[in-house]
């Protein structure tokens, strides 16, 4: 602007004294005019550079906004991250832990069951030696008592055989090959008078009392 007017004042007053052609004043004005032009594309250009200028700033902010924004999801997935690892390795370590309990009960009991089952036949030995000594016993003829009379003899209990009204349970369990919950309904139920009094009382069945009942006595 201050170019196109210093252009007019110049050729104005080279005009005024006569010092200068028309030719050369037509070329000061299209210069002027030429100058007004591109101070109007300078002035259009520094506009848009100034709307460019804008529109990155506001870019940059929207920009630097959303990386703070994903800086502090990142951070936020990163602490949740090293919370669920951390509950992992502790419940890992539990599990660890309760592994190691289960497999020592399990050794404990494997060797119980081995325990048991050696006892269990140790026990089936004694019963098998039991009953063939018993099988023995009630096989041998009784000789009366010097002395005595034929009907007392008879009347007296036979070698071997087994008093339930004072052996233990255990006994009766090694002796007559009953179980042991029979066996302790036989003591519980204590004193029998007769033999039947067994079925009578519901301490044994009619099936097992018959396999027993002529091993068993119940003289006081």
């Amino acid at each position: 602007m201050r170019r196109e007017w210093m252009a007019g004042i110049v050729a104005g007053a080279l005009l005024a004294t006569g010092c200068v052609s028309n030719s050369k004043y037509q070329e000061a004005v299209a210069e002027a005019e030429s100058i007004r032009e591109e101070l109007a594309k300078a002035r259009e250009q520094r506009v848009a550079l100034e709307q460019q200028v804008k529109a990155l700033k506001e870019l940059n902010a929207k920009y630097s906004s959303e990386a703070n924004a994903a800086r502090d999801e990142l951070q936020r997935l990163e602490h949740s991250r090293d919370k669920e690892r951390g509950k992992i390795e502790g419940k890992t370590s539990e599990l660890e832990e309760k592994v190691r309990v289960l497999s020592a009960q399990n050794r404990n009991l494997r060797q119980e069951l081995q325990d048991v089952r050696r006892h269990n036949e140790t026990l089936k030995s004694m019963v098998a030696r039991y009953q063939k000594e018993l099988k023995d016993r009630t096989q041998m003829p009784l000789a009366p008592p010097q002395g005595g009379s034929p009907a007392l003899s008879e009347a007296a209990p036979a070698v071997g055989m087994v008093n339930v009204n004072k052996v233990s349970a255990n006994d009766l369990v090694l002796l007559l090959g009953v179980n042991q919950e029979e066996a302790d309904r036989i003591v519980s139920n204590r004193p029998y008078r007769v033999k039947g009094e067994l079925v009578a009382k519901n301490v044994l069945t009619k099936d097992t009392f018959d396999k027993i009942k002529e091993r068993i006595t119940v003289s006081q």
